[in-house]
């Protein structure tokens, strides 16, 4: 069993990682939530059948009366229209000012799920118990849920921190390994922005079963340089924008995909390549950076390129959320373990990306 503190001013909670957590749910939720009569257990038709009973089964054993909402996998749930249906689903449960939502599942659920906490009632508290790789490491630890909307991707949202992030590792058992492969993109990328030793280490693992051998101290190392930069700046202004190496090329491989073709991890990965590759072009990054990343990409089966135009660039560009008016924050590499953020000109990007 491992725990780390995220010690937000007012707001703090802890990140429980332990096997078999999820038979203990109910306890753990039952210490931070001690005056909470209902819970709302959003999940998602993946997750349902291979762990909703024993969540449950554990929450009611510590005295909650539970409510499940079980939506459709994949992106297209994170929708305003979902968004609703799970307003009117709480209220009609009796969903109070003192009761709580549980997020059960991935990036997706955690983002719905939190996002209708943050709004319903002015805002209730939140549990995220993530089921995925890429929502452990990443998507379950920091208070970012949104929606999506036609724009684009999560432009809707709020910051709204969970009051427990609950982590069982032997969840990822489940995974196909095409999902596993998307969290892997995320813990990459934290040895490449933060944490050099890091990268070392999981290039002497390249496979999953050398990963999941290695799990615990994956999922805290990831989760703890996460949490520092989020203590650091919890509402992405500054400091966090670190955690974006990769995403703003990636968002373009995502629109180029439609939001079909390519998943998220998928897409950061191509994008951590193609960010290197700009850095090393631009003389900031070490000659040879996006050579080792692609190689440990490679090995998980993840993508080191994706076809782009250039019309897909400049969308994705324009509408990037780390934009400002004409000029982009762009991180890339100074060495491997430090990104920085480099200003340039969406132009002059688009430009180099030709």
């Amino acid at each position: 069993m491992k725990t780390l503190r995220v010690d937000l001013p007012g707001r703090a909670y802890d990140i429980h990682i332990e096997r078999g957590a999820l038979d203990r749910a109910g306890e753990l939720c039952r210490g931070v939530l001690p005056r909470c009569t209902r819970l709302f257990v959003v999940t998602d038709s993946n997750v349902a059948p291979l762990h909703l009973g024993r969540v449950v089964k554990s929450l009611e054993e510590a005295g909650f009366e539970t409510a499940c909402q079980e939506i459709p996998a994949g992106e297209s749930s994170k929708s305003p229209a979902m968004l609703t249906e799970l307003w009117e689903n709480m209220m009609d449960f009796g969903l109070t000012r003192t009761d709580a939502v549980v997020a059960l599942g991935g990036g997706v659920v955690g983002d719905l799920a939190g996002f209708a906490a943050a709004t319903i009632l002015r805002g209730v508290d939140f549990i995220q118990i993530p089921t995925t790789l890429l929502a452990q490491v990443d998507s379950s630890v920091g208070g970012k849920v949104a929606v999506d909307l036609r724009a684009g991707k999560n432009l809707a949202g709020a910051f709204w921190q969970p009051k427990l992030v609950l982590m069982d590792p032997e969840v990822l058992e489940t995974l196909p390994d095409g999902v596993f492969a998307d969290g892997m993109a995320e813990v990459i990328k934290y040895g490449c922005i933060q944490d050099a030793a890091f990268f070392d280490f999981l290039a002497q693992r390249p496979s999953r079963g050398e990963i999941m051998a290695e799990i615990e101290h994956v999922l805290y190392t990831c989760c703890d340089l996460k949490r520092t930069v989020v203590v650091e700046d919890e509402r992405d202004v500054g400091a966090r924008l670190v955690l974006n190496f990769g995403h703003t090329l990636g968002h373009a491989y995502e629109l180029a995909g439609n939001y079909t073709c390519w998943t998220h991890g998928q897409a950061v990965a191509a994008g951590m390549v193609r960010a290197a590759a700009l850095g090393e072009k631009l003389g900031l990054t070490p000659a040879g950076t996006g050579e080792r990343i692609a190689a440990l990409l490679k090995a998980f089966a993840l993508p080191t390129a994706i076809p782009c135009t250039a019309e897909e660039y400049a969308a994705a560009v324009g509408l990037d959320k780390k934009g400002s008016g004409g000029d982009i924050q762009v991180l890339l590499l100074e060495e491997m373990g430090k990104a920085v953020p480099h200003r340039m000109t969406k132009a002059a990007l688009l430009e180099e990306l030709k």
